[in-house]
């Protein structure tokens, strides 16, 4: 692993083998674009923390994290303010693991980590589909002159992919010429994410898929722990039971975004967002050989 990956407790779980694993987590605490509240460079290490509360078994997958190898590789030492340095190194992380045939899990940070890992994803996977599961398009062309922005994320995997190669659910906020851009460009599903999700299940089977997922899509009172909460997302129960939905896709890699920890004292956003975490490894993962 690249020297600037820094190593902390790692997940719970997690194997001391980066070689023998299958699934590598990584943590990118970048928080430099976010446009209102900042704080989700906090959020890998909380959601490492908060893990520790649940079990390493999961009642609706009926498996357990003991079954499968997966390595917590910690944090990418990302240079403060360097919006391309830091997407540099992130990209250098995610090429190395996606080159060594193992699975990509990413904890961000702000949203536009996700770019950097798509973009070498879409190297190694042609024919690459992005499910973005958030409150927000994120299909601005620029935001307040920046190009690369939590804000622009998706419209730069656009450009990347093909808009309709992207499927977007949940969301419920965004500019108009964003949801303009989405009702032409993208697949758009907005406010609900599960019935949407099972009905274009069969339209991925078969070809490589990225699963980013931004805690916000989920409705405050479930995660109120993001930057940029937004009224009337789907519960918490719905948004594990899109992850075991996508279980018979060939998913090659994954985030989880925008936790925000100062803004949630009851650390509930953090430990959904562990419980997802778990829920992604035992469902895109593959079990030890016994």
């Amino acid at each position: 692993m690249l020297d600037f990956v820094v190593k902390y407790a790692g997940f719970m779980g997690s194997a001391g083998d980066y070689e023998q694993a299958d699934v590598v987590l990584v943590g990118a605490p970048m928080d430099f674009t976010v446009s209102f509240r900042p704080g989700a460079r906090q959020g890998p290490r909380q959601v490492r923390q908060v893990s520790y509360g649940l079990e390493e078994y999961s009642v609706d997958l009926e498996r357990d994290l003991a079954d499968y190898s997966f390595f917590d590789a910690g944090d990418i030492e990302l240079p403060f303010g360097s919006v391309q340095e830091s997407l540099r190194r992130i990209g250098l992380v995610a090429a190395e693991i996606i080159a060594a045939g193992k699975f990509p899990l990413f904890l961000g940070g702000e949203h536009l980590i996700s770019f950097a890992v798509i973009k070498q994803a879409a190297k190694s996977y042609p024919g690459l589909a992005v499910i973005h599961l958030d409150a927000h398009a994120d299909l601005r062309e620029e935001y307040m002159g920046e190009f690369f922005s939590h804000a622009t994320v998706m419209r730069r995997v656009a450009d990347l992919i093909g808009g309709k190669n992207l499927y977007q659910f949940g969301i419920r906020s965004g500019a108009r010429e964003e949801i303009e851009f989405a009702r032409r460009n993208t697949n758009l599903f907005t406010n609900e994410v599960v019935k949407p999700l099972r009905e274009n299940i069969q339209y991925l089977k078969g070809r490589p898929v990225y699963v980013s997922l931004d805690i916000d899509v989920v409705d405050p009172s479930f995660a109120p722990g993001t930057g940029t909460a937004e009224p009337g997302g789907c519960t918490a129960r719905e948004i594990l039971q899109a992850v075991h939905l996508m279980g018979g896709l060939n998913v090659v890699g994954f985030d989880l975004v925008e936790v925000s920890p100062l803004y949630d004292p009851s650390e509930r956003t953090a430990l959904l967002a562990a419980k997802l975490v778990r829920e992604a490894i035992l469902t895109f993962g593959r079990p030890r050989l016994k």
